[in-house]
């Protein structure tokens, strides 16, 4: 074919794989079903629009749309959202992957005749969870924070232990005198090579990102990419999990400080659906229906024992060292979708030339159609019907699209208010922004609330923050802070002593310090900034004497009432509009004192 008749077909592909997703939404029925579906019909066995038998290039498909996917899961949830939750998803990714795999094998080594060690590699495939699928399912639903962290962790983890498992059962069957403690060798080598090269990479990053000053916002995500590239190839060559490498770059990456973040995370999300859609073509096209007739009632007895047996009860063990409801583990075991890994996955015993193969890729196919048409259609509503959802979304977006404020100049930043933060309880005028930072809301409960200066932030809020990207790494400092502080403390005025002077002005000179977030104003303390102005440098603040200052190119300090009437002065002479909305705003502000 000619090289415009391929673009031709990839992006009609492209086209037909986003109209199947749209298909699915007014359906109900996860749009990656569809997408695998519309790879069957085009495929050798359907139409024979494209006949398509290459196992190799499936599986280089398929690894190269796992890296992708989870180091965008990785760069989207950072490493401050994944550490509370860190111990149980792990947890889950080990020892609940082996578990469901051990339960899974079983099922498969009595339903299929097999021997011990190719049903235990049946059960290795079934056990993976599909980053992708549960990425997706997640932002369409209101999951407990908690649980959503959870299994955002555990999916990115998973992936590389089913690998190992995979890997090493093949091993088994292929080696004479392979064992436990080969495997128990493999897994050793694997992780602590992927979890040496990721903390590489996260050290790397955290060393050049926040000083990188790159010619365009354009050229941000080329260096993340390069970045997961890097990750992932060293610790493949190394002989290490090259899937375990590119979560933690991802998640080193989506808790480092950058003036672009917002826009490598658009492009990786955008890049990450790309692979999803891509993947799950490849892997209709190599799914023959003419085949399935041999394994159709077994290979859905197994794939259900894996979706609503196994998964499950190995959520249930695991989860309870960690203190989840039943309820919860449930959630948690239901929320394992297997999606295209396990098909992935089947690749690698075909590849290996192991006898009986191609049967287990079938198997594998009726573990994703049954998993992801059974639990993704509903996984929420089995959530709400248990009782541990919420009234926010699990992996809430900002409310005003970034794309538009990023050719601005600037980021949209969405931060949740905990119980333990040392913003909660505190005034938004206490919050310490910066001027190149305006908070624009406050979500609380389903309602907007519009930030004044004396509002009190409270548990549960969710504040949506304009931060110019220049200011992004200071401003990623101050959420450190907002979380596990310290917080300027709160000081109080006092009363103006009798006889005090109580107004005086001059100009701010360079040794009075930052006019727009003053520390002190003639030798006084400063208390409380009351407002920032925004045109340029200057303030309204609370002196520890009593009296109030405005900043700027001059300085005022005095008495409410003298300051106030300064103000109504300036409005009637100011010589821009910016400069009355100013002095307007003090007037206010001085209003409730």
């Amino acid at each position: 074919m000619h090289d415009g008749e391929i673009i031709l077909i990839a992006g009609a592909l492209l086209a037909g794989g986003l109209l199947a997703g749209l298909l699915a939404t007014g359906l109900r029925v996860p749009g990656l079903v569809l997408v695998l579906g519309l790879g069957m019909l085009i495929g050798s066995d359907g139409t024979g629009w494209i006949d398509f038998n290459d196992y190799r290039l499936a599986r280089s498909v398929g690894i190269v749309a796992l890296a992708l996917i989870l180091f965008e899961g990785g760069l989207a949830a950072g490493f401050s959202e994944i550490r509370p939750v860190l111990a149980p998803a792990l947890a889950l990714a080990v020892l609940g992957t082996i578990a469901t795999a051990v339960v899974s094998g079983l099922a498969a080594h009595w339903l299929f005749d097999m021997d011990m060690p190719h049903g235990m590699l049946v059960g290795s495939m079934l056990a993976a969870t599909d980053g992708a699928a549960v990425f997706a399912v997640l932002r369409g639903s209101t999951l407990r924070r908690r649980l959503a962290r959870t299994l955002e962790g555990e999916a990115g983890m998973n992936d590389p232990v089913a690998v190992l498992l995979v890997l090493g059962f093949i091993d088994w069957i292929q080696k004479p005198g392979y064992g436990v403690p080969d495997m128990l060798g493999l897994f050793a080598r694997q992780l602590a090579i992927g979890a040496g090269v990721g903390a590489a990479a996260a050290g790397v990053a955290a060393l050049m990102l926040p000083r990188l000053r790159l010619a365009s916002a354009g050229l941000y995500p080329v260096a993340s990419l390069a970045l997961a590239a890097l990750a992932f190839g060293t610790a493949d060559v190394l002989g290490g999990s090259g899937f375990l490498a590119v979560y933690l770059a991802g998640l080193a990456l989506g808790s480092i400080p950058s003036p672009a973040t917002r826009t490598m995370a658009a492009f990786h999300e955008g890049l990450a659906w790309l692979a999803q859609v891509t993947m799950f073509l490849v892997l209709g096209l190599l799914v023959f229906p003419s085949r399935l007739d041999d394994v159709l009632l077994r290979g859905t007895i197994i794939a259900i024992v894996a979706t609503v047996l196994a998964r499950p009860l190995a959520t249930v063990l695991v989860g309870a060292a960690f203190r989840f409801s039943l309820a919860e583990r449930l959630v948690l075991g239901w929320a394992g979708l297997r999606g295209a890994v396990p098909v992935v996955l089947a690749t690698f015993p075909v590849l290996a030339g192991v006898d009986g193969a191609v049967v287990l890729l079938d198997i594998a196919f009726f573990a994703v159609l049954v998993s992801t048409i059974v639990q993704g259609a509903t996984f929420q509503p089995l959530a709400e019907r248990l009782g541990v959802t919420s009234s926010e979304a699990a992996l809430p977006a900002p409310l005003i699209e970034p794309a538009l404020i990023r050719r601005l100049g600037a980021e949209v930043v969405e931060y949740r208010v905990g119980k333990e933060d040392a913003a909660a309880g505190r005034r938004v005028r206490e919050l310490g922004l910066p001027r190149e930072a305006l908070l624009n809301v406050i979500v609380r409960n389903d309602q907007a609330i519009p930030p004044r200066g004396s509002t009190t932030i409270e548990p549960g809020d969710r504040l949506h923050v304009l931060v110019r990207q220049e200011a992004a790494v200071e401003f990623r400092d101050l959420l450190a802070r907002w979380r596990d502080g310290p917080l300027e403390p709160v000081r109080r005025r006092r009363a103006v002593p009798r006889g005090a002077t109580v107004f005086t002005t001059r100009p701010w000179t360079d040794a009075d310090g930052d006019p727009a977030r003053p520390q002190a104003v003639s030798g006084i303390d400063v208390v409380e900034q009351l407002r920032t102005r925004r045109d340029t440098p200057g303030a309204l603040v609370a002196l520890a004497d009593g009296r109030f200052a405005v900043t700027g190119s001059s300085v005022a300090i005095g008495s409410t009432r003298s300051i106030t009437d300064v103000a109504r002065r300036r409005v009637q002479v100011a010589a821009t509009e910016d400069e009355r909305a100013w002095w307007r705003e003090v007037v206010g502000a001085l209003a409730s004192y």
